[in-house]
């Protein structure tokens, strides 16, 4: 049994302060009038501030959160709100509800909180928005590891920027996201909803969605800080057993440069145990690294139950007060998703002595600061969002409008660039659109092949089967039907997603034969704790195709039919054996509701794809975990017989127009270790496609105090060309860019040899230029005010002469 130092016994409350100060006054700062409110507060009504509450959560049937059935206790709405209220958890993103009742019913609430709390402070009310807010008839965006996919990050600000306008106009406050984890092992159920398997694209594209969500009034959360992808066996929420340098190297950098240069407002702690510490409990990381090394000034949020698992799994707390000792000294602001801890438990444990009340206070003040950021404090605050202007409460059911042509738009442009043409041997794509077309496979005519878990209709819409879709989800199917009108398409589904049942697979064979060409869509199902085959607790044993898919490839591959494999999934699954029978294969990460359009785009010529991938494509079922960020015994050698070597590497990506690449500005041959320097390459189109290439810096380091990478992606850029342009794209390299975590446990910049390549992808044989520098001078030691970004340009193109 763990035994505590008990803070001394708590003086009782002195009666009741004036509800009325300058607190109320916008004028004054914004410490000034969170100073003054707080000493106006009981005890209980500072608790109140620290917590959320689940209206409308389900006890029963399938959950949405881990636990769910088992840690949601009943709350009276009328009698907790009379002491305040820190938070409302998911208003839109519970069940299927009109967004423009929706606005009105938050809005209510809101006024109700008001009404019933002595201060009059409204609630931060937070959703989901991890591909789109998860709302019942909002855009479903792609997925993160499709934003990934597309290599671009201004597109990705400009779709957060979006989603945060439609979230702040219907009157919520927070999104919970993005997910800023490096994907450590491709088993792991929630790859989708990752960025990718490497640091820098993970912290580039983040931080820009960060950015865009910001700029929209919306207090971004990162998620989940740390460690949570690195889970033993990739089973969710399994220990991580990572060392310091792979924690310092590859997972916490994306959450630095969210923090540092994206703003982020809010983090949520992830439901890992590292080396036996959860973090929900660790005040290194929550306090020490975040708030007292990275300057963090914002929230920090539990995820949902993460503060009672501290109690019910990871078996660190003797009870809910416990819990909340813990927590509140970790440095967790806020419970969520709604009170267990941090209500009448803590108040007694403050009481009796347990707790110290500068904890509270000490979370107080930061949830004060946001909702005085948030204008939650003012006195002529708007009571109604913006979306409910000039509308009749009564008759607000249809006015607001989530999905408008504008993001429709976004979402299908996001989409087409994420597409991934991984092989095309012999030219087949893009297809004539003539002749007999077999389209065969279980994700060919289903509209939630397009959509991850955190999607409205796959989170929540199919626990409600008889409400709509709520928005338009044209499958890959349909899409092929409008691309190719003079084409005879025939569809089979021959197998399930998931299933054991192979009786289809003859029939979808036989279908195949008589064609053509074959396009078989395969994939996953996304859905949650086991109920789908990627997602939030579906996780997998191997990389192989999910059921009898593998089985149908092979039975369509056996007709001597062309064979174009069209791959809608969350993760990459392995394809030696099968990818050098394809005709061609196109690799989709849950491309949102626009998929198929733009799917159906990739494979008639219409879009030239551009994607890369944001994972490696594994050549075998096992092997994992693997990423491309391997030293050299990580890599193919001769003390093993197994090779690791993927199919296709991470940043590999093809395309229907050709590039030829020449060197830039002549580089320096030595630069400090404090220096500056710019390089370049100059990108030319020598097909006859509009196209654009993707142009990837890496660094190799021959020699260093710790074993580094073969390879690591320093810089990138999309470099969009007219068929015969060429542009000089420029990259600003600082060598902050290459430091790491050298043997004495400090990030240094090493003084030696370095190679940076430009290539296509990690893979050294497809390097097109090798910068060979030596940096020179003493040995640096570097920290989070480091440069941390390798800034890129283009020139204006230039014409064919």
């Amino acid at each position: 049994m763990a035994i505590h130092p008990v803070p001394q016994a708590r003086q009782a409350d002195p009666p009741h302060a004036a509800v009325d100060g300058p607190w109320r006054d916008p004028s004054l700062g914004p410490e000034a009038r969170v100073a003054d409110l707080a000493a106006r507060m009981t005890l209980e009504e500072k608790a109140a501030q620290l917590y959320g509450i689940w209206v409308g959560a389900d006890a029963e049937g399938d959950g949405v959160a881990p636990h769910q059935n088992d840690m949601v206790d009943p709350v009276d709405f009328e009698d907790i709100t009379t002491r305040g209220l820190g938070q409302l958890t998911r208003p839109f993103g519970t069940a299927p509800v009109d967004p423009g009742v929706g606005a009105v019913a938050l809005a209510r609430a809101q006024a109700r909180i008001v009404e019933a709390g002595r201060f009059g402070i409204p609630a931060v009310a937070h959703e989901e928005c991890l591909a789109g807010f998860t709302a019942w008839g909002a855009t479903a965006y792609p997925v993160p590891l499709a934003w990934g996919a597309a290599w671009d990050p201004e597109l990705v600000a400009e779709m957060a920027h979006r989603i945060g306008g439609d979230m702040r106009s219907v009157g919520v406050h927070q999104g919970l996201a993005p997910v800023l984890d490096v994907v450590r092992d491709l088993r792991w159920g929630r790859v989708e909803e990752t960025i990718g398997e490497d640091p820098y694209l993970v912290a580039t594209v983040a931080t820009a969605y960060v950015k865009g969500l910001e700029s929209a009034g919306i207090v971004a959360t990162l998620k989940h800080f740390a460690g949570y992808s690195a889970s033993a066996g990739a089973r969710n929420l399994a220990p991580v057993r990572a060392g310091n340098r792979e924690m310092a190297d590859v997972i916490l950098p994306p959450f630095e440069m969210a923090v540092r240069e994206g703003g982020a407002r809010s983090v949520m702690h992830s439901y890992a145990e590292i080396d036996g510490v959860p973090v929900a409990a660790d005040p290194s990381l929550l306090t020490g690294l975040l708030r007292d090394t990275w300057d963090f000034g914002g929230t920090v949020v539990a995820d949902y139950f993460g503060i009672g698992f501290l109690e019910t799994l990871h078996k660190v707390a003797a009870g809910r007060a416990d819990a909340a000792r813990l927590a509140l000294t970790a440095g967790v602001d806020v419970e969520l998703p709604t009170v267990r801890s941090y209500g009448d438990e803590l108040v007694a444990a403050v009481r009796d002595g347990l707790v110290a009340e500068e904890l509270v206070d000490r979370a107080l003040h930061r949830v004060l600061l946001q909702k005085c950021e948030l204008g939650l404090l003012d006195p002529d605050r708007q009571e109604l969002p913006s979306a409910l202007d000039g509308v009749d409460p009564a008759r607000a059911r249809g006015t607001v409008d989530l999905d408008p042509p504008r993001n429709r738009a976004l979402a299908r442009l996001i989409a087409e660039r994420s597409c991934v043409l991984l092989a095309n041997p012999e030219g087949a794509l893009p297809l004539s659109g003539t002749g007999r077309i077999a389209v065969v496979g279980p994700r060919a005519d289903d509209p939630l092949a397009m959509l991850g878990c955190y999607s409205f209709p796959s989170h929540v819409g199919v626990q409600h089967p008889d409400a709509p879709m709520g928005i338009a989800i044209p499958t890959v199917l349909e899409a092929l039907r409008e691309e190719f009108p003079g084409a005879g398409i025939d569809y089979a589904q021959g197998c399930d997603v998931d299933g054991t049942d192979a009786e289809g697979i003859e029939g979808a064979a036989a279908l195949a034969a008589g064609a053509d060409v074959c396009v078989a869509v395969l994939g996953d199902r996304a859905g949650l704790f086991g109920r789908g085959t990627s997602g939030e607790g579906c996780d997998v044993a191997d990389l192989s195709l999910p059921g009898r898919q593998g089985e149908l490839l092979d039975a369509l591959l056996a007709t001597g039919t062309p064979v174009v494999l069209v791959l809608l999934t969350g993760r990459t699954y392995a394809l030696g054996g099968r990818a050098d029978r394809l005709a061609g294969c196109v690799q989709a990460f849950f491309p949102g509701e626009e998929g198929g359009p733009a799917l159906a785009g990739v494979l008639s010529g219409r879009v030239n794809p551009s994607g890369r991938l944001p994972v490696s494509v594994p050549r075998g079922t096992g092997g994992q975990p693997w990423t491309y960020l391997q030293p050299p015994l990580g890599l193919a050698n001769g003390v093993t017989n197994l090779d690791p070597t993927p199919l296709y590497p991470f940043g590999h990506g093809l395309s229907y127009t050709s590039f030829a690449w020449d060197a830039g500005a002549e580089a320096p041959a030595e630069l400090p270790t404090d220096g500056e320097a710019d390089l370049a390459v100059t990108v030319r189109n020598t097909g006859d496609r509009d196209g654009a290439e993707v142009v990837q810096l890496y660094v190799h380091d021959p020699v260093a105090q710790t074993t580094r990478p073969e390879a690591r992606l320093i810089g990138y850029a999309r470099v969009p060309l007219a068929a015969g342009e060429s542009r000089r794209v420029s990259f600003r390299f600082h060598p902050d860019l290459v430091s790491f975590t050298g043997a004495g446990g400090r990030r240094i910049v090493e003084p030696g040899d370095l190679e940076l390549r430009f290539a296509t992808s990690s893979d050294v044989a497809d390097t097109k230029q090798t910068v060979r520098l030596r940096l020179t001078g003493p040995e640096r030691t570097v920290d989070h005010r480091r440069r941390m970004v390798c800034h890129t340009s283009l020139d204006a193109p230039l014409a064919r002469t």
